[in-house]
């Protein structure tokens, strides 16, 4: 498979590469990573009710969360086009205002009660309004119950779609209708929304303020971005290494491999960025170094394959 064609990061290119697993990775993406969501995986998505959601601001930042609603609340409004939700909330937005900044989006829907076995979906994403959504898509339903009515819709461009498997997946049963208490969509109610479970509002009145970490190089994190003058890498780059501007302590700045090298004649941006890419990967190449590749559980005489449910999963 050709390298510009293969899925992924260049980041696990390498840590394959190291490790040995790089024939695996790419039966694996040959076999499994699509750009788009083929019929079983439309028909995954409309059943599922839950899902994870990852985010990252413009730094890089990164931001977790988990989605639920009813049975078919993530819309596929195509092959390569996705829709969710977003419901009233704790009024912080993490999320939006992560997409606001940076578009990149993962999520993982996982069927703990029926197939055991989850679906990734990587791709980009926009914010839309539920009036806009419903002039474009006027089929969307209107869910019945307040709390459930969509303020906002992310639609999702799908780049990236795959299996995840079952193995280390439990198998969950769903509790009762009658045993368990409705949920409260859109509540206000402190206590219905699960109080201070971990007593974080009891301590407010003696805990210091909230402080947040000191950003190294900050507008190289989560890429390179267009707003940031080459200004800032020329004045930075003399610097990277000594200790004045990074707190690296004195070790010289890495030597920069031609590969890595993009042609650049001038310190600037491209010189600074290259540098730290230097940097990352002589870290992960020694890293890597004291690391043994181990045989593959694919090669054991009893391995009968990923999914195979003799635990009575």
């Amino acid at each position: 498979m050709p390298r510009q064609e293969r899925p992924g990061s260049d980041g696990e290119h390498l840590v394959q590469q190291r490790l040995g697993t790089t024939e695996r990775a790419d039966r694996f993406y040959r076999d499994q990573v699509l750009d788009h969501l083929n019929v079983r995986m439309q028909e995954f998505v409309a059943r599922q009710e839950m899902f994870f959601l990852a985010t990252a601001d413009r730094h890089g930042d990164c931001d977790a969360t988990f989605r639920a609603g009813p049975p078919g609340f993530v819309q596929v409004l195509d092959d390569r086009t996705l829709a969710y939700p977003e419901y009233r909330g704790n009024g912080v937005m993490a999320s939006i205002g992560n997409i606001s900044e940076n578009p990149r989006l993962g999520i993982l829907m996982i069927d703990f009660t029926r197939d055991r076995i989850g679906l990734h979906v990587n791709g980009r994403s926009r914010v839309v309004m539920d009036e806009e959504m419903r002039a474009h898509h006027p089929g969307l339903p209107v869910d019945p119950i307040p709390g459930r009515r969509a303020q906002l819709w992310v639609t999702v461009e799908v780049e990236e779609a795959y299996i995840h498997c079952a193995k280390h997946i439990p198998h969950l049963q769903k509790v009762p209708a009658q045993q368990r208490g409705a949920r409260a969509w859109g509540t206000d109610d402190v206590k219905r929304k699960g109080g201070d479970f971990f007593g974080s509002a009891a301590e407010a009145e003696q805990r210091p303020p909230f402080r947040r970490a000191e950003r190294k190089n900050e507008h190289l994190r989560g890429g390179l971005h267009e707003d940031t003058d080459d200004a800032v890498y020329q004045g930075a780059a003399p610097a990277y290494g000594t200790g004045s501007a990074n707190g690296a302590g004195t070790h010289p700045a890495p030597r920069v491999d031609p590969a890595y090298a993009g042609g650049h004649s001038a310190p600037g941006r491209g010189d600074f960025v290259e540098e730290l890419n230097a940097e990352f990967l002589d870290r992960v190449e020694r890293v890597l170094a004291r690391a043994q590749p181990r045989r593959s559980v694919e090669d054991d005489p009893e391995f009968r394959g990923w999914f195979d449910r003799r635990d009575g999963g």
